[in-house]
Order: C-alpha cells, then sequence, then structure tokens
C-alpha cells in the first residue's frame, strides 16, 4: 500500500558566523559591495534580517569579517625563502586575492578591528622583513609602499573598462580612431606599439612593477 504520508522537508541548514560572512563575501563579488545590506544578506540566506545580528554585531562587524576572510586567502610568506622570493610570491597573491574581491579594494583592512588572518599576515610579512635584514623602520617602509603598489594597481585594474584581450584591443582601437596622432604622437605610439600586440593584458603589468619596487629595496637594504 503506497504510503500517503508527505516527505519529510529537507533539513534547514543551521545559520552561523561562517555562513553569514561566507555568503556575504559571494554577494558582494557578484553584486558589488553597495548591492550588500542585511536585508539582502538576510533574504540570500532565508532569514530575517534581525537574524543576522545573532553572528555579527552590526554591518561594521560584517565588512570586518570579510575582510579577514580575504586577508586568509593570502598566501603568507614562506620561513624557509629568502625575503625577495617570499614576498613576491605574497604579493602576488595578494593581488590576486584583491582580483577574485574587488570590493575589498576600497575597503582595506579592518584598522582598530583586525581579526586572526589580517593579524597572522600582516605578522609574517613584519617578520620576513625583520629576519630578511631589515631594520624596523626599513620594515615598515617596505611593508607600507608594497601594499600601497599592490592595492593602487588592484584599484586601478578594477576601474579599466575591458577585462579580457579582445575586449582591449576593441577599446584600443576606438581610441585610436578618436586620437589625433600628430598632437598625441606618443600615446599613440604606445597604444599601437604595446597594447594592440598580440597577448596584451594590463595584468601582465603588475609583476614588472612589483620587480621594480623589490630591486629597490634591495638596494637599499645593501646600501650604507
Amino acid at each position: 500500500m503506497a504510503s500517503t504520508a508527505k516527505a519529510a522537508a529537507p533539513p534547514r541548514v543551521r545559520l552561523n558566523r561562517d555562513r553569514v560572512l561566507h555568503t556575504a563575501i559571494a554577494l558582494a563579488d557578484t553584486a558589488g559591495i553597495d548591492a550588500l545590506t542585511m536585508r539582502r544578506l538576510g533574504e540570500e540566506l532565508g532569514v530575517e534580517a534581525m537574524s543576522l545580528y545573532n553572528h555579527v554585531a552590526n554591518k561594521d562587524d560584517l565588512l570586518y569579517g570579510m575582510i579577514d576572510r580575504v586577508y586568509s586567502e593570502i598566501d603568507l610568506p614562506s620561513d624557509e625563502e629568502e625575503w625577495k622570493t617570499a614576498l613576491r610570491k605574497r604579493s602576488i597573491s595578494f593581488r590576486d586575492a584583491l582580483s577574485r574581491h574587488p570590493w575589498a579594494t576600497g575597503l582595506k583592512d579592518s584598522g582598530t578591528q583586525p581579526g586572526p588572518s589580517t593579524l597572522r599576515h600582516h605578522d609574517r610579512v613584519i617578520g620576513t622583513l625583520r629576519n630578511g635584514g631589515f631594520s624596523v623602520a626599513l620594515a615598515a617602509h617596505a611593508f607600507s609602499a608594497v601594499d600601497s603598489y599592490i592595492y593602487g594597481f588592484a584599484m586601478q585594474e578594477k576601474s579599466l573598462p575591458f577585462t579580457t584581450e579582445a575586449e582591449s584591443a576593441a577599446m584600443a582601437q576606438v581610441f585610436l580612431a578618436n586620437l589625433p596622432g600628430d598632437e598625441y604622437p606618443y600615446l599613440a605610439e604606445l597604444t599601437t606599439q604595446h597594447v594592440l600586440q598580440p597577448g596584451y593584458r594590463y595584468a601582465d603589468e603588475f609583476p614588472f612593477g612589483l620587480d621594480l619596487l623589490l630591486d629597490a629595496l634591495e638596494r637599499r637594504l645593501a646600501g650604507p
């Protein structure tokens, strides 16, 4: 005899801070940070917005937690590698994390309320520099200079109106068509001989600038 009992509803996934942060990051990645409201986040999770406050104190706490998650994705400098190699790998990983989460470039770290991943990251970077022979002051200068470059590049990349090689070439062609080449010969030259060359990707400019910066720090460290 066939059962007439209704199938049991699937168990509801329990809400916790980890799930709240994971969903908030996914929402910011797809819709942008401006779309992240407590009400919208509650809708994504299938709960009332007020339920979120059992897991995050307020909107700032939510953002601090999200930034800490971004820091947890960055490869920490290896203790087994010399400072320059370790910092280069970490910097590339950092830029990759910001590319995955472009909203984070406008938030940076959480200031007075850093999470454990943020603190661990900062401490390891400073330790890498100190163990590499940097004085406290020079380590501070190096940390600031490298991260300013990473954030600046990520923000510049985020503002570009193209993401692929094909889009870049199409934009460059439109730009050239509207550019008086005789008035701006060097812009025309760079666009034609660099941007429009096969395989051009703006992202490839990042390691070039990073190496310039690391080389300069290496010379400063070896100098008088």
